[in-house]
């Protein structure tokens, strides 16, 4: 019988079909992946960071690989919105495209000559600048030297090539944050910071700092002064096995400098592994008047970094990394470098949801080991009396986890951190001359101190068509204790060594569009701040900026800071102008006094300072940058940056404050962009404002001019020369210390050039 047209056929097919459609769109609703697209910069081919994106009801950001996801409903428009690359529609067919490659290169607003340094404006809590790095940066063996191209930013100096520590608008050491990925940080092992964090900083890795200004930004962590945050090249899957690489060196004549760089990256669509390592070595330099300054140094760094994907959704990572600088000369300090070796490690894990309100789900773990040996054998002393080294170790391990939740027209930062620090560490004096000639003492420099510090918190942005506010709060649980104290240190504090504090800090600002051109945004904040293991357990040891030898505090009160910023700015398509000024009134200031009823450990030091609160400092200012362009191959850049600080109970100015200074800049592109050049010019201002009780000196104005040019010979091949210090000006920073035994400052070189080539197959 021929059933082929039968009415219960015909019938049964039609339920069969239809049934069939009803579970092909059930499993694509349920089953069907979001499509994942990496936002590029087409001229720097880095990820874009922080971009918002719409489509159709969808919202969301950018991560920090520049990933976004959405369900292409195939008929809505794509619309990104970065301040660098302004508003931007993608058809439905051109993102058709970038789904199927994976990947959507997009070109600046404004072009940027090198380096790209932008102030973003928003979505971020407080205002922060961010430096993308060259390959001649990635040179860099010191990650403190890079920063002081920030504008408010100089390095308190202590030897002529290595360690740089950062100071931003006045503010050091522990009242600054500096972290990589946002979580991983490092001690300095040294006492007298030989090693600061900035130094153990991975540069060849690194992609990208930014400086946030101010006790605004709480998510890294404790952001009194201001954080500094380092970020690492970010994952790029390929659907194909990839192999790609990086090669630099550069050469530089005064002090005998070369320094090589290199990486070797495989992709596939599961795996991207990095493997990076970086050699430098330099010796004594000549400054401007033609004396000799020892700056001998040796530094190498070898890792690697791997990131896996899970799915399209999730990945994991992995980073470990070892410092090892050896043979340093710290001319301004008792001693000089032997050894550091510092080995770095990290694993992460993140996820991204396409349903619901949370958006992101990030999670680091991390440590951070220093070995670090100082002495002062190589030292010229007459009469030598003593020999020393110390033997100091730091760890510091943790973790973070953020959530990010979006919401139709806000969205969410939330989550908790661990942060632990330990030091410890021995002198040894050997006697050489007097009646205990030939004895041994042993000093216990850091007590086996510890500091836990757990902390929560929270940033909420709420944006409109012309204005977006940012909510910040965090709350800190900080403990700190000494395991093998000192026995006088016990004495001098009748036992009293432990200290648990709560710091709270919280956060509002704002950036509202008056006009096209006009925009006002106004921060204030206020940040509380536990001391730190130096201001607490350091034992009778010179870390200051006199010889007086420093004994901590355990007992000191937490430093609260009150701060606003005021930024005006004003933007046309060929200029940009930005007034940014702030003032900080900070509580419970931690200074310190000489203690006449104390005796110091070296017949060197002339007494002791305890470390102690002042009631109220101030620290005030201003930064003024403008920029402007010319017809595409000009670009000029022209910045003034003053702090003012001073102690509110003497009336004294506070130390170690940096001068005014004027930069100026003239960049050049020519040749399709092949030729790049650029001519700057630094005027610092004489400081006659210093802290007289520590022996701080009035220091001179000075001018400086830097030559400098790069030409692309092929799309992976560069070659990059220049002259610094120009005119041979013999010239001091404020910031850098005095020779030991001496009254001469640490003078920078004189004039020095360089050169660089780089391979870049990446």
């Amino acid at each position: 019988m021929n059933m082929r047209n039968s009415p219960f056929q015909r019938k049964g097919l039609k339920y069969v079909l239809l049934l069939s459609s009803l579970m092909l769109y059930f499993l694509q609703s349920v089953w069907a992946q979001p499509s994942t697209i990496r936002l590029i910069d087409q001229e720097s081919r880095e990820p874009i960071r922080q971009a918002a994106f719409q489509h159709g009801s969808q919202v969301g950001i950018s991560d920090d690989n520049g990933i976004i996801q959405i369900e292409n409903d195939q008929s809505s428009t794509l619309i990104i919105s970065h301040l660098q690359f302004g508003k931007q529609q993608i058809a439905p067919a051109e993102l058709a495209v970038a789904i199927q490659a994976g990947r959507l290169l997009l070109n600046p607003e404004t072009r940027m000559l090198q380096p790209v340094v932008y102030l973003q404006l928003h979505p971020n809590a407080g205002e922060k600048e961010s430096m993308n790095f060259q390959s001649s940066d990635l040179l860099e063996h010191d990650a403190g030297h890079l920063l002081d191209q920030f504008m408010s930013i100089s390095s308190i100096r202590k030897s002529g090539a290595y360690g740089f520590d950062p100071v931003v608008r006045g503010f050091k050491y522990d009242q600054v944050n500096l972290v990589i990925d946002g979580v991983q940080g490092a001690t300095a092992g040294c006492p007298n910071r030989m090693d600061p964090a900035s130094s153990q900083v991975p540069m060849n890795m690194i992609n990208q700092a930014e400086v946030i200004k101010g006790p605004y930004s709480l998510r890294y962590g404790n952001a009194f002064g201001g954080t500094v945050n380092f970020k690492s090249a970010g994952f790029n899957f390929t659907e194909k096995g990839a192999l790609s690489g990086r090669l630099s060196s550069s050469l530089e004549t005064n002090g005998n400098i070369s320094r090589t760089e290199g990486l070797a990256n495989y992709t596939n669509r599961i795996v991207d592994l990095k493997l990076f390592g970086a050699y430098a070595t330099g010796d004594d330099y000549e400054d401007g008047d033609g004396m000799t300054v020892p700056a001998h140094f040796n530094r190498q760094n070898l890792g690697g970094k791997l990131g896996i994907r899970l799915s399209e959704s999730q990945e994991i990572s992995a980073m470990v990394a070892n410092n090892h600088a050896e043979e340093v000369d710290f001319p301004t300090l008792p001693m000089d470098l032997r050894n550091d070796d510092t080995w770095l490690f990290n694993l992460g894990h993140s996820a991204r949801f396409n349903k619901g309100k949370l958006a992101d789900w990030k999670t680091r773990l991390y440590t951070t080991k220093v070995h670090h040996v100082m002495d002062n054998y190589d030292k010229m002393i007459d009469p030598r009396t003593v020999d020393a080294i110390t033997h100091a170790k730091t760890q510091n391990f943790g973790g973070r986890t953020e959530l990010r939740f979006n919401f139709e027209k806000s969205w969410l930062f939330a989550g908790t951190d661990l942060r632990v620090e330990k030091a410890e560490g021995d002198r040894q004096r050997t006697m050489l001359m007097g009646a205990n000639a030939g004895m041994t003492m042993t000093d216990n420099v850091w007590q086996d101190a510890m500091i836990r510090k757990n902390g929560v918190f929270a940033e909420y942005h709420l944006p409109a068509d012309n204005y977006q506010l940012v909510f910040s709060a965090r709350a800190e649980l900080n403990h700190a204790e000494a395991r093998n104290p000192d026995e006088d240190f016990s004495t001098l504090y009748e036992g009293d060594l432990s200290s648990d504090l709560v710091n709270p800090s919280f956060s509002l600002g704002g950036t509202r569009q008056l006009s096209d051109r006009f925009s006002i945004a106004l921060w204030a904040g206020l940040a509380q701040r536990s001391p730190g293991l130096a201001e607490r357990y350091i034992n009778y040891f010179p870390i200051g900026i006199d010889p007086y030898e420093l004994v901590g505090n355990p007992n000191l009160k937490a430093e609260t800071n009150k701060q606003i910023d005021l930024v005006l700015g004003w933007k046309s398509p060929k200029s940009d102008i930005s007034l940014n000024m702030f003032s900080a009134f900070v509580g419970n200031y931690i200074s310190s006094e000489i203690r006449e009823d104390l005796s110091p450990r070296m017949a060197t030091a002339p007494g002791v300072r305890q470390y102690t609160n002042i009631d109220q400092a101030l620290h005030a200012g201003f930064e003024l940058s403008w920029k402007q362009d010319y017809s595409g191959y000009l670009q000029q850049i022209a910045e003034l940056a003053y702090t003012y600080g001073k102690n509110e109970d003497t009336g004294e100015a506070l130390p170690e404050i940096p001068p005014m200074e004027f930069r100026y800049r003239l960049l050049g592109s020519f040749v399709g962009q092949k030729l790049q050049t650029e001519i700057s010019y630094r005027h610092s201002f004489e400081q006659d404002r210093v802290a007289a009780s520590y022996g701080e000196n009035e220091t001179p104005a000075f001018d400086v001019v830097d030559l400098k040019t790069s030409y692309r010979i092929k799309q992976t091949i560069s070659f990059s020369a220049g002259i610094n210090n120009l005119f041979d000006e013999a010239y001091y920073e404020h910031l850098s210390r005095t020779i030991n035994g001496s009254t001469r400052p640490l003078y920078s070189p004189g004039r020095s050039f360089y050169f660089s080539l780089a391979f870049n197959f990446l």
